[in-house]
């Protein structure tokens, strides 16, 4: 039986590309502005997104890994103070298709599979990781994770996915 992830890896491009980015920039600044947080801007976003190759990875790396049937593996607690369970995890991450050199992404799709959270490729003719960056106020972003966070921008997310 196939992953979740494995079968729901997507590209968007063109038309598709631009209503996905549009309608998640029109809900990352609803959910900003109904937050009411003081929070700087960046922060803010920090706290929604886990952006870049490292951060997206390191996320990755602490979310438990699935079972077949795609749930998570339950761990056995552990006894030390120093390992606590991971309170982030993902949605969904979006990885620019045009990286170059495409090594810098190469591990994200068995990661994110054994994760059980899907990947969505973003291609737009050399520019994916400009349209990413756009997103969260950067110039360029190669993968931003979209963390759960139980508000409307997951909720677009879940009627793509």
């Amino acid at each position: 039986m196939p992953s979740k992830a494995n079968s729901e890896n997507k590209c968007y491009e063109g038309e598709r590309l631009a209503r996905l980015l549009q309608s998640t920039k029109r809900e990352i600044e609803l959910v900003r502005l109904t937050d009411g947080s003081s929070l700087p801007e960046k922060i803010w976003l920090k706290q929604q997104f886990s952006i870049g190759v490292n951060d997206v990875t390191r996320v990755l790396e602490r979310m438990r890994p699935c079972t077949e049937l795609g749930k998570s593996a339950q761990l056995p607690p552990s006894s030390s103070s120093n390992h606590k369970p991971p309170s982030v995890k993902l949605q969904a991450v979006l990885v620019a298709s045009d990286t170059k050199p495409n090594w810098l992404t190469k591990h994200l799709p068995g990661l994110a599979s054994s994760r059980g959270v899907p990947l969505i490729f973003v291609k737009d003719n050399k520019g994916g990781s400009l349209r990413l960056g756009e997103l969260v106020k950067l110039k360029t972003a190669i993968a931003i994770g979209i963390k759960e966070k139980g508000n409307t921008i997951n909720k677009v997310f879940e009627d793509i996915l």
